[in-house]
C-alpha cells in the first residue's frame, strides 16, 4: 500500500479493497455531495474499483484519507491529468462532514499539491469547485491557489484554481 502523505493529523493512502462501504457511504450524504455532480450508489462502487486498478498504473488515482490518531475515515482526494487542458494536474477531496471547518481540507490540499510536484512533470496543478462552493475556495485559496477566469463547460461554469510549476 502506498502512502502520498503522513503527518500527526491524518495519512494520504491508497485504499484498500475491503475499504469500498467506507468510500460509498462517504457520498451518501446530501450535504457532502451538494456541490458534486450527481453519481449512483452503483456509480461509486465502480469508481472504487477503478481506484483500485489505477493504483498498478502510476502515479494518479483516488486515496483515502485516514486520521493518524485513530485511523477513522476523513474522506476522499484524487490527483489526476485534468481533462479540460492536456498538461494539467488536478487535485480534489471530499471530506465527511464532522471534518469540516478543522483545516483538514487546506493541509489536504498542500499535501496534494506536493506530491503532484514530486511524482509528476510538465503541466501546472490545478483545482475547480462550483462557483457557489465559497469554502473549498477559501480553502484552495489559503493552500496557495489563485483564482483564474472561470473554466466553461457545455454544463455550466466552476471556479478555476492554479499554481504554476516554476
Amino acid at each position: 500500500m502506498t502512502i502520498l502523505h503522513q503527518d500527526h493529523n491524518f495519512t494520504i493512502r491508497q485504499f484498500l479493497p475491503e475499504e469500498q462501504n467506507l468510500f460509498c457511504d462517504l457520498f451518501e450524504d446530501n450535504e457532502v455531495t451538494k456541490y458534486l455532480p450527481y453519481r449512483s450508489p452503483e456509480q461509486y462502487a465502480e469508481m472504487f474499483e477503478i481506484a483500485l486498478e489505477d493504483y498498478t498504473k502510476g502515479p494518479f488515482g483516488r486515496f483515502g484519507i485516514f486520521s493518524s490518531e485513530n485511523n477513522d475515515f476523513i474522506g476522499m482526494c484524487l490527483v489526476r491529468n485534468f481533462a479540460d487542458a492536456a498538461g494539467q494536474i488536478e487535485i480534489g477531496y471530499t471530506l465527511g462532514k464532522k471534518y469540516w471547518g478543522k483545516g483538514i481540507a487546506t493541509e489536504v490540499s498542500r499535501a496534494l499539491v506536493k506530491y503532484s510536484l514530486l511524482n509528476t512533470e510538465g503541466g501546472d496543478i490545478v483545482a475547480v469547485t462550483d462557483l457557489d462552493n465559497i469554502g473549498s475556495q477559501k480553502v484552495l485559496e489559503k493552500a496557495g491557489f489563485i483564482r483564474i477566469d472561470n473554466l466553461k463547460r457545455p454544463d455550466g461554469e466552476l471556479a478555476y484554481y492554479v499554481i504554476p510549476r516554476n
